[in-house]
């Protein structure tokens, strides 16, 4: 303990000189206004900036990365509390008592509210990801191929029933699409050519930055070239700072929504709008009567909730990328694959090959979250101005921005036709109410299901026994398979059933 407490001063005293702090500024602040932006989610932000770090050094890249990620999550608060549209996904839950308090005169209140749960959130997904990881990477070292299968498919399919609450069937079809897609081109371990149909192009298989590039964005695009709705800021901002008293009241619900939104994080590729949400209905349903009635008419309790469990995501999302390379969440699927890209190869392995590095992403976190606290309150007014752009005339940047970044990883015409490609087809799924975040966590863990299966089969002799009788695979297919059988029709009418029945009992 005392060694990994050691190993994080040395990060956070290694990160304190003048370029580091300037590119956590920089890259934090670019973060806070793509997110406030409509339609510009931190994924794409991630995404777009990765193209532009190849020839950082890692450390300076991936710092950058981490705090565009926060930075954006963060920034999606502005237009969720001025113009009821959230910046991202993630800050959907913010509008429901946000944008109330907007309307009643307290938008500097409200923003200056959100900056605070925020950070403390931040930070208390950071203190487990210091606490935790090296833990949890001890105990992955016991994961084998049977285990990584199963964690896999585990992956897909709680991610699209989460991503999917209505119709969970929706997300599993998205996140086996994103498999599917995985498959495309040479195979990892003999080398022989899938689903290529005779293309060069295609051999090499689907690069994950085009795809997403193209998922996120030029599907955003296309959405606005539909729908070109756009409100303007209405209410006038005074900047202030938080008030103490109100924070300290709220203690209890900061600190549960902190720890929820940490662990909804490390759930592989769920994301900080579910950390959000589920934040939001445990604080209503934990509040005092009188404190519940405003539950969406402008509740502080229900805006720190939301808030804070998101922004705790963040760090939660980032342990499952350094201790299983698999990521909890859009952004942090981006950033596994920057990491990937400049040689650190993140997995169970990551505490015997690089053992400082995860104390380094702490120490990132914490510079991200400290930049991001004080923009936040700093920088009220100005940033407030880039709402006013229209998002029709920011699209033509946002374009520019995606074909350049799906060129500029391998050079080639073809990535620009694989971005153009996954547009359309993210805007159809949209349009037909699939989500985003199982297709490309498939896409991510495609590679690893096809290997582990394939070893595992392997090592067994082509015997599938293993699959199911050792412990970490009997736990995971159990769940597995109460995810699936808990969303059948016939399970709601089960416990329709059984509530009638209780409810019959109670009234005789």
């Amino acid at each position: 303990m005392f060694q990994g407490v050691e190993m994080f001063g040395r990060a956070v005293l290694g990160f304190l000189n003048f370029r580091t702090i300037f590119n956590a500024l920089w890259a934090t602040q670019l973060g806070i206004i793509i997110g406030m932006l409509p339609g510009l989610t931190a994924t794409m932000g991630v995404a777009l900036l990765t193209t532009l770090t190849f020839s950082m050094e890692a450390n300076d890249a991936i710092l950058i990365l981490i705090c565009m990620y926060i930075g954006s999550i963060y920034g999606g608060s502005r237009s969720a509390i001025l113009l009821n549209i959230p910046g991202t996904p993630a800050n959907a839950a913010t509008t429901v008592d946000g944008f109330p308090l907007a309307k009643a005169g307290l938008a500097g209140k409200a923003i200056s509210i959100a900056t605070t749960g925020s950070f403390l959130g931040s930070m208390i997904g950071m203190l487990t990801m210091a606490l935790f990881t090296p833990l949890i990477g001890t105990i992955a070292l016991k994961f084998q191929s049977f285990e990584f299968f199963w964690f896999a498919i585990f992956g897909i399919v709680i991610c699209g029933n989460l991503t999917a609450p209505k119709d969970p069937l929706k997300g599993w079809i998205a996140g086996f699409l994103g498999l599917f897609v995985a498959m495309i081109g040479m195979e990892g371990i003999h080398a022989y050519v899938r689903y290529s149909f005779g293309s060069l192009n295609l051999a090499s298989g689907i690069a994950l930055i085009p795809a997403m590039v193209g998922a996120f964005g030029f599907a955003e695009i296309i959405s606005v070239m539909r729908h070109t709705r756009f409100e303007v800021v209405k209410t006038e901002i005074h900047r202030l700072f938080p008030p103490l008293r109100e924070i300290f009241k709220y203690r209890k619900t900061i600190i549960r929504s902190g720890i929820l939104g940490t662990f909804i994080g490390a759930v592989p590729g769920v994301g900080e709008d579910i950390a959000a949400w589920v934040s939001y209905d445990l604080a209503k349903r934990g509040a005092k009567p009188e404190e519940a009635e405003k539950f969406g008419k402008g509740s502080i309790e229900g805006l720190l909730a939301a808030e804070t469990g998101n922004n705790a995501c963040v760090p939660g999302a980032i342990i499952p990328v350094l201790t299983l390379a698999v990521p909890g969440s859009a952004p942090a699927a981006v950033l596994l694959g920057a990491m990937l890209i400049h040689g650190v190869r993140p997995g169970p392995l990551i505490m015997v090959e690089f053992p400082s590095f995860v104390y380094e992403v702490t120490a990132m976190t914490l510079l991200a979250t400290c930049a991001m606290f004080i923009l936040g309150l700093l920088m009220v007014k100005s940033l407030v101005k880039v709402l006013l752009i229209p998002r029709q005339k920011l699209m033509p940047v946002v374009f520019t921005l995606c074909v350049v970044g799906s060129f500029s990883l391998q050079a080639r015409l073809f990535d620009v036709s694989i971005m153009i490609v996954f547009g359309i087809l993210g805007f159809l799924l949209r349009e037909m109410d699939y989500p985003m975040a199982p297709l490309v966590l498939g896409i991510i863990l495609g590679d690893i299901l096809d290997k582990n299966l394939r070893r595992a089969l392997v090592l067994s002799d082509g015997s599938l026994t293993p699959f199911f009788t050792r412990p970490i695979c009997l736990i995971l297919f159990i769940i597995t398979l109460l995810v699936i059988v808990s969303r059948l029709p016939i399970s709601s009418r089960i416990k329709q059933a059984i509530l009638a029945k209780k409810k019959g009992a109670r009234a005789a």
